[in-house]
């Protein structure tokens, strides 16, 4: 009979290429539940969905009160996303449960029993939103708390890169795995670039502060010569800020906006374009110490990449040669960073993407996981 696997969630998990990722992993090794929004993704066998208005933390007076005061075991399974998950797996047994996040720690330990809990951390839990003040104020020291609690108890500890880990490993003693979140190969070749024109292109969501409004006005600022395509993933807010974002490109000729495409399909998506650009001025810990999706998803899709400068990337950047660190982040950085480039340059900087796209792929990611895996399923 084949182990049972819950793996939480608190997000859209079809639109989550990390934990859909993961998914694949988990599949291999048995059949796996998957606890959290949306619909159910294709490598589970069954999923827990929750509605998507519950929000994952408290956002009532009593519970903001409970945070205000420290009150964090009391408040820790409160949250109405919290108390539907336990709803929903009340009476059912895993032979091991991952959770996403450290807002999941406490509910998986709860589900798990005597069964080990796998905790994979992503970024620095801590400092999350720590550029919002009722973050900074509320959220920091319960989700502190929970890493202090849960994570010693926890069998296994992965991040996002190797920089994150040492934060993990300095503040709670935690011995971490590093899963970075590179996408498996795909057989692709750069493409051809177009006379006169050269594309930029941005993948990611749109949340306020990924400084997305800089990266149009830069483009604005590039002028003729240059497009930026945007594809972007909505946020929880309704597309409030999607319509915002919408407004600006259309102030813009060269601006275009386009639905998101899913995960699979985004590196096909991307290869018709030149160069994929990410500045992000670094408000938070894990702003500073990025290493996402898209840096990935641009190398896979055999593209030059302008990024702002961040320890992870720019040292990737710099190894294989892929493209221009812009020297600060603003956006007159970015536009000089890419007016820089030559066309020789960028088809330069594209081979070497295909060069590289095999090393920076996942298979290095997905045998972390399994070695992690047979070990905790032994």
């Amino acid at each position: 009979m084949r182990p049972s696997i819950l793996c939480i969630s608190f997000s859209d998990i079809q639109a989550d290429a990390r934990v859909l990722r993961q998914l694949q992993i988990l599949s291999e090794f048995g059949d796996v539940t998957t606890l959290g929004y949306g619909d159910k993704p294709v490598a589970a066998v069954d999923h827990l969905q929750l509605d998507a208005s519950l929000p994952s933390l408290p956002q009532t007076a009593s519970g903001v009160a409970l945070l205000a005061v420290h009150a964090f075991r009391r408040v820790e399974l409160a949250a109405p996303a919290m108390r539907a998950s336990l709803r929903l797996t009340a009476g059912r047994s895993f032979d091991l449960v991952v959770a996403n996040e450290a807002r999941a720690l406490p509910l998986a330990h709860s589900i798990a029993g005597k069964a080990p809990v796998w905790g994979d951390m992503h970024e620095w839990a801590p400092e999350e939103r720590i550029h919002v003040l009722s973050w900074r104020l509320l959220v920091k020291p319960f989700m502190t708390a929970v890493c202090a609690e849960y994570l010693p108890r926890s069998a296994a500890i992965s991040v996002v890169n190797d920089s994150i880990a040492r934060l993990y490993e300095r503040q709670f003693g935690s011995s971490t795995v590093t899963v970075r979140n590179a996408r498996p190969f795909v057989d692709l070749q750069p493409s051809a670039g177009l006379p006169g024109i050269v594309r930029l292109v941005h993948s990611g969501a749109a949340i306020p502060g990924r400084n997305l409004e800089g990266m149009i006005s830069a483009a604005r600022k590039l002028g003729p010569g240059y497009t930026l395509d945007l594809y972007l993933v909505p946020a929880r807010d309704g597309g409030k800020y999607l319509r915002v974002l919408e407004g600006l490109a259309g102030e813009a000729d060269n601006v275009t906006i386009h639905p998101p495409v899913a995960p699979d399909e985004l590196p096909d998506t991307l290869n018709q374009y030149d160069v994929g650009v990410f500045s992000l001025p670094p408000r938070t810990r894990n702003h500073a110490l990025m290493l996402p999706n898209k840096f990935f998803d641009f190398v896979q899709a055999r593209l030059a990449v302008v990024f702002s400068p961040s320890p992870e990337t720019s040292r990737l950047i710099s190894d294989h040669r892929l493209g221009t660190i812009a020297r600060d982040f603003s956006e007159e950085a970015l536009v000089d960073a890419v007016r820089g480039m030559s066309r020789e340059d960028i088809e330069r900087f594209k081979a070497n993407a295909h060069a590289a796209a095999r090393i920076l792929s996942s298979d290095a990611d997905e045998a972390v996981q399994r070695g992690l895996l047979r070990r905790l399923l032994d």
